[in-house]
């Protein structure tokens, strides 16, 4: 069997240096309130997928420190800090700390996709199984999921990130590295106050 882990970036939800798009339309307070929910409800759908397969279950945190995001989140995953750098620096890092823990077929999320449950997570785990790259296509342009079975540092390089044209570069980039891609559902990530009804149809 393959050992599979799952990446998580999320961020300790402080008051002021969270979810800041979304503080002129909701408030700072309610911002932070959000980023609790959405990385509490990840974390739900992440358990669900734990008694279906065997994962390790790998949190990249900003904002805070080790000792908060236990008290938040509990002692049972393990927790790093995200390193300083564009969102491609810090990904490819936590690729490659993951990778370096003997783990075969890695996936990465955030936790701004409410869509985002347990059927769709093994599916990208399942489709790793016969093919190079996994990938869940946001409606924003970027992208809400990678999956990688070898890591590839020109996915994370030369990429706009936080523009509309992520997910796009990473299939051009993807097919000229021959990788055999699989692509999931198109979702949407709550990242500005048009969005939130996405968070509100969920709940």
């Amino acid at each position: 069997m393959n050992k599979k882990a799952v990446i998580i970036f999320t961020r300790y939800p402080e008051i002021g240096k969270t979810k800041t798009r979304l503080i002129p339309a909701i408030g700072a307070k309610k911002a932070a309130d959000l980023q609790r929910q959405m990385t509490e409800k990840t974390l739900l759908e992440i358990e669900k997928l734990n008694q279906l397969l065997d994962i390790n279950i790998n949190i990249y945190f900003s904002g805070g420190n080790l000792d908060l995001m236990k008290a938040w989140l509990g002692e049972k995953y393990h927790y790093y800090y995200q390193i300083d750098g564009d969102l491609g620096l810090k990904m490819y890092s936590a690729f490659e700390d993951t990778f370096s823990q003997n783990n075969q077929q890695i996936i990465i999320i955030g936790v701004d996709c409410p869509q985002l449950n347990y059927q769709i997570l093994k599916e990208a785990f399942m489709a790793l199984n016969n093919h190079d790259l996994v990938i869940g296509k946001a409606t924003d342009g970027g992208y809400y999921l990678l999956g990688l079975n070898q890591l590839k540092k020109d996915l994370f390089v030369n990429i706009n990130w936080g523009e509309s044209q992520v997910f796009s570069q990473t299939i051009i980039k993807s097919k000229n590295l021959n990788l055999n891609i699989y692509e999931l559902p198109i979702l949407t990530d709550i990242d500005r106050p048009e969005d939130l009804k996405f968070w509100h149809n969920e709940i």
